[in-house]
């Protein structure tokens, strides 16, 4: 893979949950409005970290890979 996990299983399982959230109040309770849809966009990369279980900017800031 092009890519090494640096999040683990309760943390995945937060992103999940958190980024199903604000796609749903995003587009739901803000009627799609311009902040809804960022807070839309910024649920779907959360929900992408946490289906990878890879966080780019958490890459970014030094955090070490998952040991196997």
């Amino acid at each position: 893979m092009w890519y090494t996990k640096n999040i683990g299983g309760w943390e995945r399982a937060a992103r999940l949950i958190g980024g199903g959230l604000m796609l749903i109040c995003g587009v739901v309770a803000l009627h799609a409005s311009p902040l809804g849809l960022l807070l839309s966009g910024a649920g779907v990369v959360t929900l992408v970290a946490g289906v990878f279980g890879y966080c780019p900017a958490c890459a970014v800031a030094g955090r070490e890979p998952l040991k196997r």
